[in-house]
């Protein structure tokens, strides 16, 4: 693809965002459209790298890996948002670890007195925490600084002449109507954040399909406390009762949280699908729309191999390579 071709991406997520770093950083004239910036469902999120209830397996294994190597580098520099933290993913049944932690530095099975009363098996590793609000503000200070533009607008129609000829479709929930996608839903999340008392380590339960939700992710002074995976629902005004249960059972696995101050509430909906869309479209009018959607919980996880791919098929669909 001509380096001189403008490329517009449509969202300001951690995808949208990533995408558009990767597609101007290699060379491209990037334009971000978002109605808002940045989004704000990844501005909701924990963060932790994980994949979480995603398909295709195949890929979302090769996406992840590719997000990890990057979160690892860019773990090196405190201005990022990202650092690489021990901590416990801790099950109440005897569940075996999922695959991909069993590949994390650092693995190893909890004995049961080391977990929180009711765990029944548990296991440590190393991960890439991800500070969102300031993560996303590294991205979007990246993006710029390569020349490419960002602004707060509302796209409606695929086939706009104003779009270009090149587009990505980076609207997650908005893909529902923008792609026609009925097979896209939301499913809430809420985040609880407070005040730091002291914790460093994560500790995150398995919980595999329930709505209730357990996750404490310190970030230097503060902690996300989650959370929630309401299937269905896209409201996004907090719900006190939902907040309350959250501190409840993070509480419980870690009663210093009993003196932190909440200092706000999270909220967001994952777009889910039965699996991730990450390929090209061809429109009757010409338009090549690249669509990077869909990624459920698992966004952040899965942003840096994704927007790879949105990269490789560009190269591969547009003929002035």
């Amino acid at each position: 693809m001509a380096a001189t071709e403008q490329v517009t991406v449509i969202g300001a997520g951690v995808s949208g965002l990533t995408t558009a770093v990767v597609l101007a950083e290699s060379g491209l004239r990037v334009r971000v459209i978002a109605e808002d910036i940045p989004g704000r469902t990844s501005l909701a999120a924990g963060a932790m790298w994980g994949p979480y209830l995603v398909e295709p397996k195949d890929k979302v294994d090769e996406w992840s890996r590719h997000s990890l190597e990057v979160f690892r580098s860019l773990a090196g520099d405190p201005t990022t948002g990202v650092r690489i933290a021990s901590g416990i993913e801790a099950s109440r049944h005897a569940d075996v670890p999922p695959e991909w932690a069993t590949t994390l530095p650092g693995f190893q099975p909890c004995p049961v007195s080391a977990l929180p009363p009711g765990f029944t098996a548990g296991y440590r590793f190393e991960v890439p925490l991800i500070d969102m609000p300031v993560y996303l503000a590294h991205l979007r200070t990246r993006l710029l600084a390569t020349g490419a533009t960002i602004e707060q607008g509302t796209v409606t129609d695929l086939d706009d002449p104003v779009l270009g000829r090149t587009v990505v479709n980076c609207t997650g929930l908005g893909a529902r109507t923008l792609a026609a996608d009925t097979g896209l839903r939301p499913i809430r999340g809420q985040h609880v954040v407070v005040t730091n008392p002291g914790l460093t380590d994560f500790f995150s339960e398995d919980t595999g399909t329930s709505p209730d939700l357990l996750c404490i992710y310190p970030h230097g002074n503060t902690v996300v406390l989650g959370g929630t995976a309401i299937d269905g629902q896209g409201d996004l005004n907090p719900d006190p009762a939902a907040a309350d249960a959250i501190l409840h059972r993070c509480t419980a696995v870690e009663p210093r949280l009993a003196q932190a101050q909440v200092l706000a509430h999270r909220i967001g909906t994952r777009p889910t699908r039965a699996t991730v869309r990450v390929e090209p479209e061809h429109r009757p009018n010409g338009r090549l729309v690249i669509h990077n959607y869909g990624h459920g919980g698992a966004g952040v996880t899965l942003s840096w191999g994704c927007a790879r791919q949105v990269g490789s098929n560009l190269n591969a669909n547009i003929a002035d390579c």
